[in-house]
């Protein structure tokens, strides 16, 4: 083919084809430094694209996961609370029950104690009612509870598995301290309370372990959101390695392709103007 023809300018169509494929690199290291993303979209690379899809709805998921449990962290923030309440309550009481099981404790000092105790248990009584959270409560069941007893499962992962925490009944512990004026009238009686195997006692130990249990389920719940936030850090770190733009890089790159682009350009230009040429041959 002659290169001296007006019908086919070979130069043009090479500098055409020059300058378009800069325009096509150009666009795309536009598109990472715009976005800040080597991987964008799907049209980018449809299978780290897919990759990065899955990974990101595993952040979404842990990150829901975790408003969940921060919510249980707060009903077993308050039940804790309660129950600490409950128990420093609970030792007061009983050296009210000392008071009460010495035989000369009498007359008006020990209706005083029996006032004292009743006040108390009523402290109690409130301490298990109150212990709600959001609507809901998982000791108070004593009636006017401000919360719905029930026990709770939480999800705690991305992939739905849940974490249950068992009720203690605040109902039974409340009533099973609310002795009978009789039973307080007699120095015996109270004694036999608060012995190691006494009602008293025993109530005491339960409170001690319901304690033990939701301090446990507090630390599981905490730990939890601990490796949910750490594995949701691990999983961005690899998301942006993923797909993140070396911005350093393309810049450059943007320089040296909008160089190509102009000079791209002057060459079409030129080889444009070249059939002019021929017109001088016809002078």
């Amino acid at each position: 083919m002659s290169l001296n023809s007006v019908n086919t300018n070979m130069g043009a169509m090479i500098a055409l084809a020059s300058l378009n494929a800069t325009n096509s690199q150009l666009a795309a290291v536009q598109k990472q430094v715009s976005t800040g993303y080597r991987v964008a979209d799907a049209t980018d690379d449809g299978a780290a694209y897919a990759v990065a899809q899955s990974v990101r709805s595993s952040v979404s998921a842990l990150t829901a996961a975790n408003q969940q449990l921060g919510g249980v962290q707060g009903l077993l923030s308050t039940t804790a609370s309660a129950l600490n309440d409950v128990s420093n309550t609970m030792s007061s009481m009983r050296d009210v029950l000392v008071a009460l099981a010495n035989g000369n404790t009498t007359g008006n000092q020990r209706t005083q104690y029996e006032q004292q105790y009743t006040s108390l248990l009523a402290n109690v009584k409130s301490f298990i009612q109150d212990a709600s959270y959001n609507g809901k409560t998982l000791i108070g069941n004593v009636s006017g509870s401000s919360g719905t007893f029930a026990s709770v499962s939480v999800v705690r992962n991305e992939v739905g598995s849940t974490y249950g925490i068992a009720t203690a009944s605040g109902s039974a512990l409340y009533h099973s301290l609310a002795f009978t004026t009789t039973q307080l009238n007699g120095a015996s009686t109270v004694a036999a309370l608060i012995t190691a195997t006494g009602t008293f006692l025993n109530k005491m130990n339960t409170i001690g372990s319901d304690m033990n249990t939701y301090g446990a389920a507090t630390n599981y719940v905490n730990n939890q959101i601990s490796y949910n936030s750490d594995k949701i850090s691990a999983l961005n770190s690899g998301l942006g390695s993923l797909v993140d733009a070396n911005l350093a890089q393309e810049s450059a790159q943007l320089q040296a392709l909008q160089i190509r682009q102009q000079l791209g350009t002057q060459a079409l230009t030129l080889a444009n103007q070249a059939p002019q040429t021929l017109l001088s041959l016809f002078k």
